[in-house]
């Protein structure tokens, strides 16, 4: 079991352990130093092969200047955070790293089975949770969701088991508006009260750091839709769990130059004005790690991006997104050696500057 989280003074020694170049592509956020892209760990078979391609994207990641690594429970059916884990022992055992200065996230809610363990998943749950009294009958939603304390209480004892470690820097509720979809708004408010309630009382205990949301639509949709949650009245429900000084201090959400709803839709009200889900972010001082940066690959076969600078497609994706305003790093899901060797040359440069990102802009609406 590795001990330890990631501190302001062990994200900053990482930091300014990498090259002169590179200095630019670490933001202070939540008095961390937090690399500007960081690695996912979601899409791959949950069999030995992918485990190792895993493993060594993380390794390079890490070696190559990003210390934000994500992961969840449900990916690969917990062989994501194996994978993850082995990758952190073998970097700390190697004395590449500490684990101060490297920031963990992962998620729990959805429901997920085992990859290791030759089950389906129905019996997987009924003899892990079920039996066990874990879950009872109504627990797990249509959209095979579970937000009860005894589950997470569950999941996140199994997320730090693992990761080999004692403790998460950033625990995701994941995807709860989206997986709770059955459930009346009144109650599922109630719900995630309880949820904050609790991961309060696990950032008591020393487990995790901070907690957040992992959404994909709930934040960057209308207010029409049924699905849109308000960010200050999560921050309301944060604040009632943690007073001031609660761990409520992160979201994910997708975005992209096809998912662009985060940057472009003002949906949220924030001090009387309508504002962005990113704007209301920043207004709320919460860091914002998004997904899904190259469309699982979609977008590197359109035109969409202008060629800027000397870098590949998926570079210059990446450098749009995490030179997005409000955004402090897109997570790129790379496992190839190739891909990961040709992705990274993001940490090479520095993000574009205001000016820049306005003139990219422009140039893909008149392209447009």
């Amino acid at each position: 079991m590795i001990t330890g989280y990631a501190t302001p003074k062990g994200t900053k020694k990482f930091a300014e352990r990498q090259p002169e170049a590179s200095q630019q592509n670490y933001k202070d956020v939540n008095n961390l130093t937090l690399s500007n892209v960081g690695i996912g760990t979601y899409l791959g078979n949950p069999d030995i092969e992918t485990d190792k391609l895993v493993e060594n994207a993380v390794k390079k990641s890490v070696l190559g200047g990003i210390n934000v690594i994500d992961t969840a429970i449900n990916y690969r059916a917990q062989k994501a955070e194996r994978s993850v884990g082995n990758a952190i022992s073998q970097l700390i055992d190697n004395n590449d790293i500490s684990r101060e200065e490297i920031f963990v996230s992962t998620k729990n809610g959805y429901v997920t089975n085992d990859g290791d363990i030759k089950e389906d998943l129905m019996q997987y749950v009924m003899r892990e949770y079920g039996k066990t009294g874990i879950v009872k009958e109504g627990d797990i939603s249509p959209g095979y969701h579970c937000m009860t304390i005894p589950y997470l209480n569950d999941q996140l004892e199994r997320s730090l088991k693992n990761l080999g470690l004692d403790c998460i820097d950033l625990m995701y509720l994941h995807n709860s508006v989206e997986g709770q979809t059955h459930l009346p708004r009144e109650q599922f408010l109630k719900n995630l009260k309880d949820v904050f309630d609790f991961y309060e009382k696990k950032r008591k205990q020393g487990k995790i750091r901070f907690y957040g949301m992992a959404t994909w639509e709930c934040f960057r949709t209308t207010p029409e839709n049924p699905l849109f949650l308000e960010l200050a009245e999560v921050m309301d429900l944060a604040i009632q769990a943690g007073g001031n000084e609660h761990g409520f201090r992160f979201i994910q959400l997708p975005f992209n130059l096809m998912l662009d709803q985060a940057y472009i839709t003002k949906n949220h009200g924030v001090d009387g004005k309508t504002v962005s889900a990113l704007e209301a972010a920043q207004k709320f001082n919460l860091g914002v790690f998004t997904s899904v940066p190259l469309m699982q690959g979609k977008l590197l076969t359109t035109n969409i991006i202008p060629e800027f600078g000397n870098s590949s497609v998926s570079v210059r994706l990446l450098q749009f997104v995490r030179s997005t305003p409000g955004i402090t790093a897109p997570l790129i899901g790379h496992k190839s050696e190739s891909h990961v060797k040709e992705n990274m040359d993001i940490m090479k440069i520095p993000p574009l500057s205001e000016l820049e990102f306005n003139d990219l802009v422009k140039k893909m609406i008149n392209k447009n």
